[in-house]
């Protein structure tokens, strides 16, 4: 018998059907489901020091169990001393069983270890069902050791869904479990 994520037997078993009354879906194949979650953190001092881009590397792997790719600039600019293919970020997708574990341990540990926290924003959807968090400081992650910290930095995750409307999608990140501040209709 394989392992199944705790969170993905919690979407088959009860978010499914608690969208399909809400939204009177004709088949179960029009419910939406999170597709993948991508953890992305830019490193603005990579212009200066090169090292840095390696410690959020370690740092990104440590946080979602799976290794990063470097993110490269597109363009030169002079003023921020940045070339172009210039290495300033760190990103990695999760996908499968992977998303669920991450999404799991962001939602009981991560988020409740956030200074004076009192839900997520609930105006960060982007019009097509994705939702974007930001996360202003990496050491709410249990993974990370606050010792081997040299400097805070926060990170973006971007939680893609299947859904055609930000209602669903709303409704879909709240049935998994992610506590947003208001509710919306």
């Amino acid at each position: 018998m394989s392992y199944i994520p705790r969170l993905k037997e919690h979407y088959k078993q009860n978010v499914m059907q608690a969208l399909m009354d809400e939204y009177k879906y004709k088949s179960i194949m029009q419910v939406p489901k999170l597709l993948k979650i991508t953890v992305n953190q830019g490193v603005g001092k990579a212009t200066q020091d090169k090292k840095l881009v390696d410690v959020a590397a370690g740092e990104i792997s440590l946080i979602t169990g799976q290794k990063p790719v470097q993110t490269m600039s597109r363009k030169a600019i002079s003023n921020f001393k940045l070339r172009e293919n210039m290495p300033i970020g760190v990103k990695v997708t999760l996908r499968g069983e992977r998303m669920y574990e991450f999404l799991d341990r962001l939602i009981t540990v991560a988020l409740p270890r956030v200074r004076d926290f009192r839900g997520i924003s609930d105006n960060s959807f982007d019009g097509r069902g994705n939702y974007t968090l930001g996360i202003t400081e990496q050491i709410i992650f249990p993974e990370i050791d606050l010792d081997k910290i040299n400097k805070i930095s926060g990170m973006d995750i971007t939680f893609v869904t299947t859904a055609n409307t930000d209602g669903e999608a709303f409704s879909l990140l709240k049935e998994l479990g992610l506590p947003f501040k208001n509710q919306k209709n």
